[in-house]
């Protein structure tokens, strides 16, 4: 099975779904990530920016990831580029990886970046007559999800149960030095784990990851 992670930016891949991530790999499915926006200098320095891609590089080693792809738009930015292109892009990406299942931002989310893919994923995958139609759920992140707007609430409908992968998951985001935070801080090892838990409770298990299924197409 192709499973497919779009991250708004790197670690999102990780504080959303790095616990399936592991999961799947760990059984021998293709896991492919992209990573839909890129910083630039002047907006963020050199050795920021160098330090958050070998995050990623660390973070997926861990996760199984078996390849990344970069489309390169700019960070915060997303509201500014063509809707067209956005479309385009992530639809050349499905043709290319042909994946089974597709873990996406959530509309839910805070960053208008997030906002703007799930919109022009939705466009990309559209179930037309000979077309792949891979099935759609939206992950979570922590200080996204949980500071966007009360207009759309993430309720979500699958979970995974990530008991024996959130280690992997706690030391993917450990990779990524620049973007883990000291709690209270959303972004912290204990919140991570506050929110894995709490998901887990909801399902009768120790940890667990929540999704909410946009599609599912069986034939």
């Amino acid at each position: 099975m192709k499973i497919l992670v779009l991250a708004p930016h790197p670690d999102d891949e990780v504080l959303g779904c790095g616990g399936i991530m592991k999961k799947y790999s760990k059984r021998g499915d293709e896991v492919y990530l992209c990573v839909v926006t890129q910083g630039y200098s002047p907006d963020w320095s050199e050795e920021f920016l160098r330090n958050l891609r070998d995050g990623l590089d660390q973070a997926n080693r861990i996760l199984g990831t078996k390849e990344k792809f970069f489309l390169g738009f700019p960070t915060a930015k997303l509201d500014m580029i063509p809707q067209k292109e956005l479309n385009d892009a992530l639809f050349r990406l499905v043709e290319t990886v042909q994946p089974d299942v597709i873990y996406a931002p959530s509309m839910s989310d805070l960053s208008r970046d997030h906002r703007c893919i799930f919109e022009s994923l939705l466009v990309a995958v559209r179930p037309k007559p000979g077309m792949h139609t891979p099935q759609v759920l939206c992950y979570e992140v922590l200080s996204e999800t949980d500071w966007g707007t009360p207009l759309h609430n993430f309720v979500p409908n699958v979970y995974e149960d990530i008991t024996n992968e959130f280690g992997d998951k706690i030391e993917a985001m450990k990779a990524y030095k620049s973007e883990l935070k000291d709690f209270p801080h959303p972004r912290s090892v204990e919140a991570i784990e506050a929110l894995a838990k709490k998901r887990g409770s909801e399902v009768g298990t120790y940890a667990a990851e929540a999704f909410v299924l946009i599609r599912s197409f069986q034939k």
